[in-house]
């Protein structure tokens, strides 16, 4: 039997997943994989949400949870205090990354897990310091 792999998609992975956009083939086999578990938090979701409402209308975004789903994606909406203070003090200490990657690599942390992602910009510098494992879908 394969050992299960842990992975947290930031917003960005997602969106190349539902828009199709460049990524979108490896953020696919990663969730077609059964030794996969897939996690988003619920800020990296609301992040998705609101691109979803901006390009498509509140119908689709609403249907976000639903479409998810169907990928075998799951939502933590967990805000521990472990895992805020995590996000907190990678913001202080990263400065030019986003508050929401931030969570999405407390939770990949959290989860031992692999983050992925298309954002070189903001996290590069994180995979060059082996903050956790991050894998670039473009």
């Amino acid at each position: 039997m394969a050992v299960e792999r842990l992975f947290v998609l930031d917003a960005c992975a997602v969106i190349a997943l539902l828009d199709a956009e460049e990524g979108a083939d490896a953020v696919e086999r990663i969730l077609e994989q059964p030794s996969h578990r897939c996690w988003v938090h619920a800020i990296n979701l609301c992040e998705i949400y609101y691109h979803t409402v901006r390009a498509a209308g509140e119908e689709r975004a609403n249907q976000l949870e639903g479409t998810l789903a169907q990928y075998g994606l799951e939502v933590d909406d967990s805000l521990s205090s472990e895992l805020w203070k995590a996000a907190g003090r990678l913001k202080a200490q990263w400065r030019r990354i986003s508050l929401a990657d931030c969570f999405a690599v407390a939770l990949t942390m959290q989860k031992s897990g692999t983050l992925v992602t298309s954002d070189h910009h903001e996290l590069d510098r994180l995979a060059e310091a082996g903050i956790c494992d991050i894998e670039f879908i473009r």
